[in-house]
This record gives structure tokens, sequence and C-alpha cells, in this order.
């Protein structure tokens, strides 16, 4: 297990890219564990895509290094076997037939042409194998992506925005196969501009803002510590419940639909004092920051371009 862990684990060690005089990625250092999912986040320019393609060779560092299980991906043989990327799903020849464009990258890898047909399969695709890349629309192109990077039944999936042009059924698909792929020990490494559907699947988070790592760290130690303590709560009792929790130095308020908040402290201590003082509770949760709240706070003076209001 320990040897499978080492050959697919990401490694990006001061890694840094200049474009001219602009530094687009700056000293980054983090690793992506295999096992779970990975989100890569950052705002618009923060140097994530350019990472992506640091790591895959397809530019060079200025300075530091990028590697799959200490080896840099130009020097992997049959690379497919090894890692599955989604990039560009626009990047596919249009004229070009879907089987045909992922037979093509099998032979070049390797790979019997059994597995074409299986990740066609596994893409919801199977039925369009013959259609023209170029009358895809972009969620089938997508899945077109997502069947290339799965083709050599990789241990490492890159995948940029992987969710994007699909429907509410193909976004479930590919967030249980993110997982599903995750679960069975491989690297996923996934970046994504959309906070709801991020917080589905994530585990652990890596977060940039104009090319600094900004955050690597799990998903609920993120939320958390950008979360102020808060609870939400119905009570029949809000007198008594009120009056309990002045003695305890806080302060009861009232919120939305007849339920009430306390700001400062925990729900499960809350609970204790309402049973200690014999209060009837109707609802009692710990209120915490969205993944997109607590990104938004950390990344607030970070983006390339920000609205303000006129």
């Amino acid at each position: 297990m320990a040897e499978a862990e080492s050959n697919t684990r990401i490694e990006i060690r001061e890694l840094t890219k200049d474009h001219g005089t602009q530094r687009v990625v700056d000293h980054l250092t983090f690793d992506v564990l295999p096992g779970r999912v990975t989100g890569f986040l950052g705002p618009n320019g923060a140097g994530k895509s350019t990472t992506l393609r640091l790591l895959l060779g397809l530019e060079r560092p200025t300075h530091g290094a990028a590697t799959i299980g200490g080896i840099r991906f130009t020097d992997l043989d049959r690379p497919l076997h090894r890692v599955g990327a989604l990039l560009d799903p626009q990047a596919a020849p249009a004229g070009r037939r879907a089987r045909d464009h992922l037979l093509a990258l099998a032979v070049s890898n390797g790979i019997p042409p059994a597995r074409v047909d299986r990740v066609l399969e596994q893409a919801g695709i199977a039925s369009v194998g013959r259609r023209r890349i170029g009358t895809f629309s972009l969620g089938m192109r997508q899945r077109l992506g997502m069947a290339a990077a799965l083709l050599g039944d990789p241990g490492v999936l890159l995948l940029d925005e992987p969710t994007n042009g699909l429907d509410p059924e193909g976004i479930i698909w590919i967030r249980e196969l993110m997982r599903g792929l995750a679960a069975e020990g491989r690297t996923v490494f996934v970046s994504s501009h959309l906070m709801a559907e991020s917080a589905a699947f994530v585990d652990h988070l890596v977060v940039l803002g104009r090319g600094r790592l900004l955050a690597d760290t799990s998903m609920e130690e993120f939320i958390s510590a950008r979360s102020a303590r808060r609870v939400r709560l119905r009570t029949s009792e809000p007198d008594r419940m009120g009056a309990a929790l002045a003695r305890e130095g806080f302060e009861l308020v009232a919120a939305e639909e007849g339920r009430w908040a306390v700001e400062g402290i925990r729900a499960d201590r809350i609970g204790a004092l309402a049973a200690r003082e014999g209060i009837p509770v109707l609802e009692l949760a710990d209120e915490r920051a969205s993944l997109e709240q607590a990104y938004l706070d950390l990344t607030a003076d970070r983006a390339q371009f920000s609205a303000t209001t006129v």
C-alpha cells in the first residue's frame, strides 16, 4: 500500500512560473495524496490552470518542480496508465468520431481496444461513439474527456472544471465517480470554481490566490476556521431561555421564522443548559459558514478582478 501511495502522490515543490514580467505561480509547495478528493480552488487568475499545465509538462517551470510519484509527467512511460487528465474538452478534434479518438489514444499507450468500449459505457456515451465530436454538446464533450482520462485506468486523475456543461444527472454521475475513484485509493485532484458543487464531493482543499498558496487543509478544518460560533434554536419558553443564557453571559437574539440565535457558543453547551434548567428545546443546531462564505473570506483581497458597488 505504501508503494502504491508513493507512486500516485503529487508533489509540488517551490513551483514558480513567470509569464514575462508577471509571476503567475509563486513558489508553491504542497502534496496531493491518494484516497481522497482534493479540490483546487482560487479566484480567476490565481494560477490553478497554469499549475495543472506545469504538472502535465505543457509548460516549463521557471523554478521548482512538479512530479507524480517522484517522476515528471514528461518522463513517464505510457503516461495514460499513470495519469488521466481532463483540461479542455474542446481540444478533441471535431472531425473525428468519438470512438476513433479514444482508440487512437489507446493505441499510443498500449491499451487494448476493449478498454475503449468500457470507458464509453462508463461515461454514458456508448450510443454516440460513432458520431463526430463536432456534433457533441459541451456536456457530451465533457463525458468524452472523462472517458479519455479513465482510458488507462490510471492511479491519478487531474480534472479542470469537470462538471462544466453537464446536466444535473451528469453532475451527480461525475460526483459519485470522483468519490468512488478516491475510495479505491486513487489520487483525484479537481480544479473548480463551483463552491456549492465542490462542497458535495471534496475532502481536502488547496487554495491559491495570486499564484500563492493560501490554504492546504481538510474541508472541515477550512470551514471551521472561518466560522464564528453561532447557534440557531427554537424554544417554547424564550423568556426563560434568554434569562438562563444571560446568566452565562450570552444574549438570545430573535432570528427568522420564530427562531432565535446566540453568538459565541456551541449547541451542546446550550443543550446542557436547557436540560439543567428544564427548558424545552424544539430545535438546536450549530451554524457555520458555507464553503463559499469561507472561501470568499479567505480570498477577498486575492482576486485579480473584482466588482465594486456604484
